[in-house]
């Protein structure tokens, strides 16, 4: 399997409920390295699993709506926990849609899975991986 990866970060703030969450019941910030991971089993005519440049711009537009955001406020995010799990499964939804909707090239077409992984800090992580495209249904 090739792989290709690109990398950000995003800044957010919020809250969560439960008290599992001790201290985190009360707003807080994070700032998430958000790595990218594009999977495939065939190079395309290129030699490329993607084309990094369009891949970098589609992970920064995955992740601006969060950018410097409150995600408490955001109403997609109503009533929901915005785990580290789930902002990478989030993630992950909004880079196989850039693959779906073309900006991401017409060979990502063959891509068959996509991975996340949010960094909290140096030691500490989730990550959401799954199938994409044709690889998915």
């Amino acid at each position: 399997m090739f792989t290709l990866g690109v990398r950000d970060h995003v800044m957010i703030a919020h809250s969560f409920r439960g008290e599992i969450f001790g201290p985190a019941q009360r707003l807080h910030g994070a700032t998430y390295v958000v790595d990218v991971e594009f999977k495939r089993s065939r190079l395309d005519d290129d030699g490329l699993v993607v084309d990094i440049g369009l891949a970098h711009t589609a992970l920064k537009a995955a992740i601006e709506p969060l950018a410097y955001r409150n995600l408490d406020d955001l109403p997609d995010f109503a009533g929901i926990n915005t785990t580290t799990e789930f902002l990478a499964q989030y993630l992950h939804g909004r880079m196989a849609a850039a693959i779906e909707d073309g900006r991401l090239g017409a060979s990502a077409a063959g891509i068959e899975a996509i991975r996340i992984v949010l960094k909290e800090s140096h030691v500490a992580w989730a990550a959401y991986e799954a199938p994409v495209g044709r690889a998915a249904a």
